[in-house]
């Protein structure tokens, strides 16, 4: 996590702030860190919420009514005033960690993105875990939860990380609800929200229906597909037509009015982790403790306290083409989600796209889909401009000072471009199989 200079700060050090600007957005002002892990504390990111939803509407724009009402809210926990008021009160609570230091908005801050900007998140006592926190923006939308779509929903997913012992701590449901129960005001916001007393599943509900009103999609893209054509660069233009053509992105990014997050909500291995990983290995320890102990709180660990975490998706399907396969996430404001991958071991999106063209990482499990994509850096350059493109206008500001911060970096140092890999003068197999000189 404390790898490289992009990676968020402890909280013993000044953090970067965003502040409010008169003419709407966000720009960047030093402040000094005052909530552990290096989180904005808790009173200012929700000061900072309130300038970005001034108010809630269902179906949120953008958004089809009828699949609002029918797959992204599910029958039990329609969206209510008092259901989102108390979620939101959750998710800034730092009760629902053992320890008191971490609230859901710790690894989910508000002015980083709804993320962390951490390669791998912090929780109590320090731990680390072994995955990068995506952002809470959209994920309403996705059709499951976590880099291996263990939860299948965003109720079961909020209530995991509070039961995690290297999260948030908390033993059982019982120790979270008795933190939690330590303040009387919960009493009557439960009963008001479900109309019963505190409960753990109405905890989890309550969280769900809060992240329900983080949908950002209103982005310069947008408007451009609309028919403004300013509004986007021509450096956006061009990198559009290459998302959808010469760079293949669309194939596992499709976008469009009807699927807005650019994500086909499958699992691919793109061969992140082969860099470091015996996948074969992992794969039989894995089913080892699985076939003794296959349960969500087994699944759980494995995904974020092992290296078997490298296994993605199989370790919940157990199916030999899942090794090594992880969620497509979604583009929607993907500049200010940095650092990027389940592992965040790619800093910037010339890294992302660096990744992409030399044709990931060669492994026995890699998906059929990645090959080397003979983008010139132009090219590589006119695409990170369109993903920039995707954010949302609120953080206007905010994606303006990513993309200077991520250009600096990426002038500085691309350590995944190989253009003799993108360009196909070396092919994968050459070295594997004949050696550093390849078929010299």
């Amino acid at each position: 996590m404390n790898q490289t200079d992009w990676v968020r700060p402890s909280w013993k050090t000044m953090l970067i702030g965003l502040a409010l600007t008169a003419g709407g957005g966000l720009s960047v002002a030093a402040e000094p860190a005052a909530a552990p892990h290096g989180a904005m504390p808790m009173q200012e990111q929700q000061q900072r919420l309130d300038k970005l939803i001034t108010g809630v509407t269902t179906p949120p724009p953008g958004i089809d009514p009828v699949a609002w009402a029918t797959i992204y809210v599910p029958a039990g926990n329609e969206l209510t005033a008092e259901r989102i008021a108390l979620g939101r009160k959750l998710y800034f609570d730092t009760r629902l960690s053992k320890d008191g230091t971490l609230s859901c908005a710790t690894c989910h801050d508000v002015s980083r993105g709804f993320t962390d900007d951490r390669s791998v998140s912090e929780g109590i006592g320090d731990h680390l875990g072994k995955r990068s926190a995506p952002t809470t923006m959209n994920a309403a939308l996705l059709q499951s939860q976590f880099w291996d779509g263990r939860a299948p929903t965003l109720e079961e997913q909020a209530k995991l990380p509070i039961l995690n012992p290297i999260e948030m701590g908390h033993p059982d449901a019982a120790s979270a609800m008795a933190a939690v129960n330590t303040d009387r005001t919960y009493q009557g916001l439960f009963q008001k929200a479900y109309g019963r007393a505190p409960n753990y599943d109405d905890l989890g509900r309550a969280l769900a229906s809060f992240e329900r009103t983080l949908i950002f999609l209103d982005a310069p893209f947008d408007r451009f597909a609309a028919g403004d054509s300013t509004a986007m660069s021509a450096a956006a233009q061009r990198g559009l037509a290459l998302f959808n053509g010469k760079a293949r992105c669309v194939s596992c990014h499709m976008i469009n009015s009807s699927n807005p997050l650019g994500t086909d909500n499958r699992f691919h291995n793109i061969g992140v982790s082969a860099r470091k990983q015996n996948f074969e290995a992992l794969a039989g320890q894995a089913l080892g403790i699985l076939n003794q102990k296959n349960n969500t709180e087994a699944l759980d660990k494995l995904a974020l306290e092992t290296d078997m975490s490298e296994l993605g998706r199989f370790l919940v399907s157990k199916q030999r083409q899942d090794i090594g396969s992880f969620k497509t996430e979604q583009l929607r404001n993907v500049g200010l989600t940095a650092p990027y991958m389940h592992d965040g071991s790619l800093h910037t999106l010339w890294d992302v796209v660096d990744h992409y063209n030399k044709g990931g990482e060669s492994n026995a499990y890699l998906d059929g889909g990645i090959e080397p994509l003979n983008l010139s850096e132009n090219e590589i350059n006119d695409v990170v401009a369109f993903l920039f493109a995707l954010t949302d206008k609120r953080l206007t500001a905010q994606n303006d000072a990513a993309f200077r911060e991520q250009q600096a970096r990426a002038a500085k140092n691309r350590p995944f471009r190989d253009n003799a890999l993108a360009h196909r003068d070396v092919l994968p197999f050459e070295q594997r199989v004949m050696g550093p000189a390849g078929l010299k």
